[in-house]
Parts: structure tokens; C-alpha cells; sequence
């Protein structure tokens, strides 16, 4: 015998449980660091507390997070489907190596997804580069 569920009951079944954030990437987790600034992933997080020691140590400076670069095409802003706004690559951190004396865009990734591939090819023909890091292990 098969049960059967009526069409209020189906919808229920596909929200989204309170709280749940459908853009995660492979059951990444948002973290929280010691100094409460909260990531989208544990890696992000440790990445995030590494460049603020470079960052103490000289190394890199103007270290941000969570930068906002527009997407430009041949001919103009990217606009969103509504054309209100223009698509932008959110970039994890953004900071200044010191030592090569030029702007890095950083994201750390453990999967790259299709829409991530297409900015950063967007980014390329903009020219500039997206400098990707993994965690160790």
C-alpha cells in the first residue's frame, strides 16, 4: 500500500527546515572565530585567522573579507535578470601581499561550482585573477 500526502503537505517537504541555508556548498558549515566575525566554512575560518597573522606579521596589509567586485562584460555592467543591479563576484578576502607589492583576490574553495567557474572566467577577461586555496589535508 502507498501512502499518499496532499499538495500542502508535499510543499512542506521541500521548504527549507528554519534556519537552513540552501546556498551551502557540500554541508559546509557557517563558523564563528574567536574574534566573532562569522565565515561561510571552517576553512574559511582558518584561512581567515592565518592572513590576520600575516597581516600582524607584515607580511600582507588591508586584509578584508567578503569583497564585492563587479562583473563587467564587452559590452558593460552584468546586470541581474531584473536589470536593477549588477552581478558581482564575492570574493573571501582581498588583501595586499606586501613582498609582490600587488592586490590579491583570494577564495578558498573545496569544490568549485559551475557558477563560481563562469566569474572567475568573467574576472579573467577583466583581468584579474582569483588566487584559490584549499586546506591541507
Amino acid at each position: 500500500m502507498t501512502e499518499r500526502m496532499t499538495a500542502e503537505e508535499y510543499r512542506d517537504a521541500q521548504l527549507p527546515s528554519i534556519g537552513e541555508d540552501k546556498r551551502r556548498v557540500r554541508g559546509t558549515k557557517r563558523t564563528t572565530t574567536a574574534d566573532g566575525v562569522t565565515h561561510d566554512s571552517k576553512t574559511e575560518a582558518q584561512r581567515w585567522q592565518e592572513l590576520k597573522l600575516l597581516q600582524e606579521a607584515g607580511e600582507i596589509c588591508g586584509l578584508r573579507r567578503q569583497v564585492d567586485i563587479g562583473l563587467t562584460g564587452r559590452d558593460g555592467p552584468i546586470m541581474t535578470d531584473s536589470g536593477a543591479k549588477q552581478r558581482v563576484y564575492r570574493a573571501d578576502f582581498v588583501y595586499v601581499d606586501n613582498r609582490l607589492g600587488v592586490t590579491v583576490i583570494e577564495d578558498r574553495k573545496g569544490h568549485e561550482t559551475e557558477v563560481f567557474k563562469l566569474k572567475k572566467a568573467i574576472l579573467a577577461a577583466q583581468g584579474m585573477e582569483i588566487h584559490i586555496t584549499r586546506a591541507k589535508g
